[in-house]
């Protein structure tokens, strides 16, 4: 057998060889240090929710935010950490503890390349929007809900994984809620929210809004309560208080602990791991075709080979998973980035924030970054799904819903699990009510012959139709004929199940005739030998051709 024909290797960033033009450079220059500022209270607020320091985001979106610039597919998608992976990090580290994430993380990343190089990046698409949808609004609510014990300024020493339990964690410290925590929070939030944006390119914003738009809602937000909180010496939790300072440098270059008893029992995070980040990566920079009309589509492929070597790459800087990033994507959209070199320019721009500003990080409230982190999560939903749920099918419905229920309550792996197995059944089960069988009542047909019309699909699924047919046929029946021109594909349980049928016909003397058929199902009956058994009067063009019984 011939091994598959791997996807080359070529980064999107190697057109730039042949000449960047001086405009479209300035303009990249300026996206990359307008995404670069947006991206670092989310590289701070995504570490800190996941359970990890503070400069472990920062590592992050800068090493793998670099790669996935500097290697990936796309021209304009900003990679790094990612809301969407919060619940599922801090899962792994309550059960496997840093080295657990590492190696997963490092796991993950040779799936992607691996997924990348074999050419599965255009599987990803397959997977139903109804569990993407599902799990996506699951994941925010989680991400919300984790967010409460910094939100209320509550003393929780640590939070549970599960959504149960950190109810019953919420509930239990109800009574150490700090008031000034939640006013700065919903403070932030009205920011974010209310900021000016340039969000319409065919009505931009002029004036004093355009020039307050430049600068980020959450870097305003972000700076905003730290100088009140640090004025007026609020008695709030800061990254300081909790992690102490942050280096001036990143985390030094290590490999993680390698351990097989270890790496048996992290596959399932692995995976999990691997297909979060291609679905989110891949769903990002189809988003960003549509906002990029005039620039070249993302190489799938390509893609995930850059965002393998990324996760490849910061864990060994102590980082976190990184994937495309929507948020930050269209941010460089709308800054007028149009090249990887945008995306190069925002890890440069991070990595200098850290080397000279680090220790003003210590003053920040982390209840500020719990009203970000509040609308990240908003944003992230697509809410308006659960309202146009009844105008779809039931298969729908409870795909979308059970997705969304065992992700919340239960976990990211089993609903997607679950949901992909469902999402088959309900396939199976949909493509075998489509299969269907009618007499042929508006054509002659020669004494003694009974003809049916296939349509649809003859596969595993709805083989069972045919099973009843000899019994259905009036006495003294001597041929029966199937019109399979509206039989679009035969599988190996369908061909079998012809076989069945025309053995259980021959006992009755009545012979099987098979009119019309297409060529797929042609060629599978001579591969399984069924044609040499009907024989070659047994397969006619057409019914008119057949001018009496065999």
């Amino acid at each position: 057998m011939p091994l598959p024909r791997l996807h080359p290797f070529r980064p999107r960033s190697l057109a730039l060889l042949g000449g960047h033009p001086r405009e479209r450079l300035i303009a990249d220059i300026g996206a990359g240090l307008t995404v670069g500022i947006v991206a670092l209270p989310l590289a701070l607020a995504f570490a800190i929710a996941s359970g990890l320091r503070p400069e472990q985001g920062l590592a992050t979106a800068i090493v793998a935010g670099l790669l996935i610039s500097l290697l990936g597919g796309s021209n304009v998608q900003i990679g790094g950490p990612a809301g969407a992976f919060i619940v599922v990090v801090y899962g792994i580290l309550q059960r496997h503890g840093l080295a657990g994430l590492l190696l997963s993380t490092m796991g993950a990343g040779v799936l992607l390349f691996a997924m990348g190089a074999l050419r599965l990046g255009g599987l990803v698409r397959y997977v139903p929007v109804a569990i993407v949808t599902g799990f996506t609004n699951g994941i925010a609510v989680l991400i919300a809900l984790a967010q409460l014990k910094d939100f209320l300024g509550l003393r929780i020493a640590a939070m549970p994984a599960d959504f149960f339990g950190q109810i019953g964690a919420l509930y239990a410290h109800a009574a150490t809620l700090n008031p000034g925590a939640p006013a700065l929070a919903l403070a932030c939030m009205a920011v974010v929210l209310l900021w000016p944006k340039n969000i319409d390119r065919e009505r931009p914003l002029t004036g004093t809004r355009r020039w307050l738009a430049l600068l980020p809602g959450t870097v305003v937000a972000l700076g905003g309560a730290t100088v009140v909180t640090a004025l007026l010496n609020l008695p709030l939790e800061t990254i300081g208080s909790r992690f102490g300072a942050i280096p001036r440098t990143l985390p030094a270059l290590a490999w993680p602990e390698l351990s097989w008893a270890a790496a048996q029992q992290l596959v399932i995070p692995t995976v999990t791991l691997a297909l979060l980040g291609a679905i989110e990566s891949l769903l990002c920079a189809r988003v960003a075709d549509k906002l990029t009309p005039d620039l070249p589509r993302h190489d799938p492929n390509q893609e995930l080979m850059a965002q393998g070597l990324a996760n490849l790459a910061a864990p060994l800087f102590g980082g976190l998973p990184a994937t495309g990033t929507i948020a930050r994507t269209v941010t460089n959209i709308r800054a007028g980035g149009s090249s990887p070199v945008a995306g190069i320019v925002h890890a440069l721009t991070l990595l200098l924030i850290l080397l000279a500003a680090a220790p003003l990080a210590v003053h920040v409230p982390l209840a500020a970054l719990a009203g970000i982190l509040l609308v990240v999560a908003w944003n992230m939903g697509e809410w308006h799904e659960f309202a146009r749920l009844r105008r779809f099918h039931a298969t729908y419905r409870a795909l979308l819903l059970g997705t969304f229920v065992l992700t919340v309550m239960a976990d990211l792996t089993v609903a997607v699990e679950v949901g992909l197995i469902s999402a088959c059944v309900f396939f199976v089960w949909r493509m075998g009510q489509l299969f269907t069988l009618k007499p042929v009542l508006d054509q002659p047909l020669p004494e003694g012959v009974v003809a049916y019309e296939l349509y649809g699909a003859l596969f595993f699924g709805a083989v069972g139709k045919l099973e009843p047919l000899p019994e259905q046929l009036p006495a003294g029946t001597r041929a029966l004929v199937l019109e399979m021109h509206r039989l679009v594909i035969i599988d190996s349980s369908g061909a079998e199940a012809l076989r069945e049928l025309h053995r259980a016909l021959l006992k009755r003397g009545t012979a099987l005739v098979l009119a019309h058929v297409n060529a797929q199902p042609l060629d599978l009956l001579h591969r399984s030998g069924l044609a040499g058994e009907l024989g070659d009067a047994a397969i006619v063009p057409g019914i008119a051709d057949l001018k009496s019984p065999p």
